[in-house]
């Protein structure tokens, strides 16, 4: 008998915990807002680096998903993005 194809929810499910699945899901979240909120200003990566005080290529490994932002880097992001770092509830 063949074996059943799992589905990419029940691989997850198998592969990883339920605090690994929500961290990876707030993280694509995140940075799905910062590449939202860049392109919504009409921002380059590079543009946004000088107004935010980073370098470029961090902001392209945060964008491609390489690297996880610190908070600290998060925030200089935001800042001239207009947004903020808010918790509410689940």
């Amino acid at each position: 008998m063949a074996d059943k194809q799992l589905t990419w929810q029940e691989l997850e499910n198998e592969i990883f915990t339920p605090e690994e699945i929500l961290a990876s899901k707030a993280r694509v979240q995140i940075i799905s807002a910062v590449i939202d909120a860049r392109k919504e200003k009409g921002l380059s990566q590079q543009q946004l680096a000088e107004l935010a005080g980073v370098k470029q290529p961090a902001i392209a490994r945060l964008e491609n998903g390489s690297v996880s932002p610190s908070l600290d880097t998060l925030s200089k992001l935001l800042i001239p993005l207009g947004k903020k770092i808010a918790i509410v509830d689940a």
